[in-house]
């Protein structure tokens, strides 16, 4: 089947949207947040917890990482990633461009695609919009990325300029490499364009208008949540989503945290990925509807309630605050766990929660109260 997406019901005080993505693996409800399974796994949580306890409709992969290894090689004789991983459920990757820009000195732009060295070995590897493609079709994901170039914060016009240029060129050489290939294991995969143009709105106006020409699937919203002040990534947001179709998903990319999601759904965007919650919880910070915690904090050390006494978790119903502490101070495996499932349940948790107040017609008050609720400051141990 061919993946589509239905827009259900828009707030009358915002721009939020409630809809449904519906996949060969799956409906997804939006507004969705996806845990970050960046080389086929989510960090610290095995796929049945992920599916049962923390409820994710889709997670995210890479295809720098998968293409680095195991390769596509490996992925195509098993079956796809789906098959690999034992994951039935939706899967997006993202084209590894910003992977690629991180290297910064390690990959050199060119015309045709992107010169980089592996950060595992030093070999050097060449993305082509079409080669990035090739990859997704191996992986066998259900919603792909084209390659972009995502710009730094700060950064001038005229890279700016330039790099938007290059992505919208390279914007349809992806979408014509989709056209032209096939999916791999018999079920249809769904494209999205990237937009990309810094903090400069012409740019971003520029490159939306470039790729709604090509009536891709869905939009993102890339280059954003890199260092710049959350207003403007507001700011850029907001006039981006009063640009792009209504009839389209939007995806605002690495973002965030639990109060960016909230601001960025008021102005229209219906999915979110970020590494924060299982990168914070593997640092013992856990997410709470009163704030972030610390478990290594002394105070917790005979703390015999539950993490969040209002969260339904495997991690709350069975362990108390004392004993999280107790693993993160001991050096603990199962610390992370525990905490990394918290922290995803959390989140999806939060983003089901302001669907629910979308469809109601409450969402404004209700994202303010919990805004209000979540400015506790992060404890310090």
């Amino acid at each position: 089947m061919n993946p589509k997406f239905e827009l259900i019901h828009t707030d009358s005080k915002s721009k939020a949207r409630a809809g449904i993505l519906t996949t060969a693996h799956g409906v997804i409800e939006t507004p969705i947040f996806m845990p970050v399974g960046t080389q086929g796994t989510v960090k610290a949580v095995n796929q049945d917890f992920l599916a049962k306890d923390i409820n994710a409709d889709v997670i995210l992969g890479n295809t720098y990482h998968l293409y680095l290894r195991p390769g596509t090689e490996i992925l195509e004789k098993a079956g796809g990633l789906h098959r690999f991983m034992n994951w039935n459920r939706a899967i997006l990757t993202d084209s590894g461009g910003f992977q690629v820009f991180s290297l910064s000195d390690l990959r050199k732009l060119k015309p045709d695609g992107v010169e980089f060295r592996s950060h595992l070995d030093g070999s050097k590897h060449f993305f082509t919009p079409e080669k990035v493609i090739g990859i997704q079709r191996s992986i066998g994901s259900d919603i792909m990325m084209p390659l972009d170039e995502c710009t730094p914060f700060p950064c001038e016009y005229l890279y700016a300029k330039k790099s938007q240029e290059l992505t919208s060129a390279w914007a349809v050489k992806n979408r014509e490499a989709f056209e032209k290939s096939v999916p791999l294991y018999g079920h249809g995969q769904m494209l999205f364009g990237i937009v990309q143009g810094s903090v400069y709105k012409d740019l971003r106006e520029k490159s939306a208008h470039d790729l709604m020409a090509l009536d891709f699937g869905g939009y993102s919203i890339g280059g954003l949540a890199v260092g710049e002040p959350a207003e403007t990534m507001y700011e850029i947001t907001d006039f981006l989503t009063g640009i792009l179709p209504q009839n389209k998903p939007r995806y605002l990319m690495g973002v965030g945290r639990p109060e960016n999601l909230l601001e960025s759904i008021e102005r229209g965007v219906d999915m979110f990925d970020c590494v924060m919650p299982t990168r914070n919880a593997r640092n013992a910070y856990l997410f709470t509807w009163k704030g972030i915690l610390s478990m290594r904090n002394a105070k917790y050390k005979d703390d015999f309630v539950p993490v969040d006494d209002s969260c339904s978790c495997y991690t709350c119903k069975n362990f108390s605050r004392a004993y999280l502490r107790h693993l993160f101070v001991a050096g603990e495996i199962l610390a992370l766990e525990l905490a990394s499932i918290h922290n995803l349940h959390f989140y999806l948790e939060l983003v089901r929660a302001a669907r629910k107040h979308i469809l109601e017609g409450s969402y404004i008050n209700w994202k303010n109260f919990i805004i209000e609720s979540l400015k506790r400051k992060k404890e310090k141990e």
